[in-house]
């Protein structure tokens, strides 16, 4: 069942990157520091460090602010194509139980596809849709919502991921759902 949870956690960590790579990164790193809820393992713990926290925090400001500007926000996904995937792997390799169960090129690969999917339905397909229908200024919004979202995931995440997991299903259901809803309106009758 520790395993179980771990795999859960580890998914529901890299959703979050997918979102806002630095605020899972974050929560991971001061849960590690400051509870016994996060064992991580070499070289992972070096996320506890107070410099990594530090520059975690940085980042997570910059990466708020940049998100919130209009066109600098297009830039910050574009940059972020790399980082964002990358910190997902980061996340699901350095779940101690995932790793000593599962080969860690596997766990990075998992991490860096379930955040770069994450990502990419974000830059390709919902911020522009934001952008288009409400001329940019909806972008606002929605970062803050990912931001809050990426938040409470990488939480669930870390002291429920059978919660995670199901949440994940549940607004992966809804997600899916709503496309098809659009392409059966779009469709002439």
């Amino acid at each position: 069942m520790e395993l179980l949870g771990s795999v859960l956690s580890a998914f529901g960590l890299s959703a979050s990157a997918g979102l806002n790579a630095y605020i899972p990164l974050l929560i991971v790193a001061v849960t590690a520091r400051a509870t016994n809820w996060i064992t991580l393992s070499p070289p992972w713990d070096a996320l506890t460090s107070y410099w990594v926290i530090g520059a975690l925090v940085v980042l997570t400001l910059i990466e708020f602010f940049a998100d919130k500007v209009p066109l600098v926000n297009h830039a910050n996904d574009i940059i972020q194509t790399v980082i964002r995937p990358a910190a997902g792997a980061v996340l699901f390799a350095s779940n101690t139980q995932v790793v000593s169960h599962i080969h860690p090129v596997v766990a990075v690969i998992a991490g860096i596809l379930v955040a770069g999917t994450v990502h990419a339905a974000k830059a390709a397909a919902v911020r522009p849709a934001v952008t288009a229908v409400t001329a940019g200024s909806g972008n606002v919004v929605v970062s803050l919502a990912e931001d809050v979202l990426a938040a409470a995931v990488s939480i669930l995440a870390v002291v429920v991921p059978v919660v995670m997991a199901a949440m994940i299903i549940v607004l992966t259901s809804l997600f899916v759902w709503w496309l098809w809803r659009r392409r059966t309106a779009a469709q002439p009758a």
